[in-house]
């Protein structure tokens, strides 16, 4: 996976120029890690930014080995790199398995032994951190180490622009976009739909009683689940998706060019994934399923109709017994007002709330 190292200046001046552009967060941070690779040769290349609550080090992007690999969870103070982290301060290590703050990973899924660490800073805050790795011992000699540093504070500024910019209209638990970007995000792809004759079809995701896990095991076991949801749902859709944290445990996705049908495997896929497949939270397992309607524009309705189907179509599988998916019934099937489901025996989001 790794590569002999490039000439620094070089590495540099190109992450400078693609960074000085209008790319996403996502795409920012993986030019980095890219970039690291080759500055040092290293075999993997990881950068995480904490959380606002500056506890959780969240998986930003991942170049080289076990890249396509489900990324381990680390909390500020675990493991080396967060070690890092708590004590504010860049960490080499030549042999990572026989020091004492390294966690052993079974499913990690890449060899770890010369580990270099350097903080994220902007205006004297520590945002998070980049590393690099190789399964090799003694790799990364102190020229390695000073190129990491140098690598990490050119990339600070621009990486903090976009993170703010993101910040705006991304939930920060999650990493899902957050409330205000639903309508615009639909508004844009329905144009979109309309312009190009492509179906367009939204997921209304809910998590079924996740109260209980509050109650059980504690708030932070809860955002643990909502963070570990989110990142389930983004491994089983397209870049293209939009997930959106409308509020709560209630999810909403913005499916482009996707068919009702094409719609219907994805929910389902994610609702058996859930079932299948336990979250934890600082080792204790924490089952948790999730409830899904399923509705496909019709070309005409507004956005608001679409939402209404599908969130009447999410609370008949909160009616059906949860853990389930349902599709909603065509827009001249759908009561223009949700209250008049109610007298027609039809859930409602005022007959269920209490039951989820």
């Amino acid at each position: 996976m790794s590569s002999p190292p490039t000439e620094p200046l070089t590495v540099l001046l190109r992450l400078t120029a693609l960074l000085g552009e209008d790319h996403p967060l996502e795409d920012s941070l993986r030019a980095v890690t890219d970039a690291a690779l080759v500055l040092v040769g290293a075999d993997h290349a990881s950068v995480r930014l904490l959380d606002t609550a500056k506890t959780a080090l969240l998986s930003g992007a991942r170049s080289g080995s076990g890249a396509g690999l489900k990324p381990l969870e680390f909390r500020r103070g675990d493991g080396i790199i967060g070690w890092a982290v708590e004590h504010k301060t860049a960490v080499a290590v030549d042999d990572a398995p026989n020091d004492p703050r390294f966690i052993h990973s079974p499913g990690q899924g890449f060899a770890i032994r010369s580990l270099v660490v350097e903080p994220l800073w902007s205006s004297g805050d520590l945002i998070g951190v980049l590393s690099v790795s190789s399964p090799n011992a003694r790799v990364f000699d102190e020229e390695s180490r000073l190129k990491v540093r140098l690598l990490a504070n050119c990339s600070v500024p621009p990486i903090e622009k976009a993170r703010l910019h993101r910040l705006a209209i991304v939930d920060d638990l999650t990493l899902a976009f957050n409330l205000r970007h639903l309508a615009p995000c639909l508004r844009e792809e329905m144009a979109y739909a309309h312009k190009t004759s492509s179906p367009l079809s939204f997921l209304l995701l809910d998590l079924d009683h996740f109260k209980r896990v509050n109650d059980l095991h504690g708030h932070a076991a809860g955002d643990a689940v909502l963070r570990q949801f989110a990142a389930r749902v983004r491994e089983r859709v397209r870049r293209a998706d939009v997930l959106v944290r409308r509020g709560g445990e209630e999810f909403a996705l913005v499916m482009p060019a996707t068919s009702s049908h094409e719609a219907l495997v994805i929910a389902e896929r994610i609702q058996e994934t859930m079932e299948m497949e336990i979250l934890s939270f600082e080792g204790t397992p924490i089952g948790q399923t999730v409830s899904i309607g399923v509705a496909t524009w019709d070309g005409e309705e507004s956005a608001e109709s679409l939402e209404r189907r599908a969130d009447l179509a999410m609370y008949e599988a909160k009616d059906r017994g949860r853990n389930c998916v349902v599709v909603a019934k065509t827009a001249r099937h759908t009561p223009r007002d949700p209250r008049t489901a109610l007298a027609r025996g039809g859930p409602t989001r005022a007959g269920t709330q209490r039951a989820r």
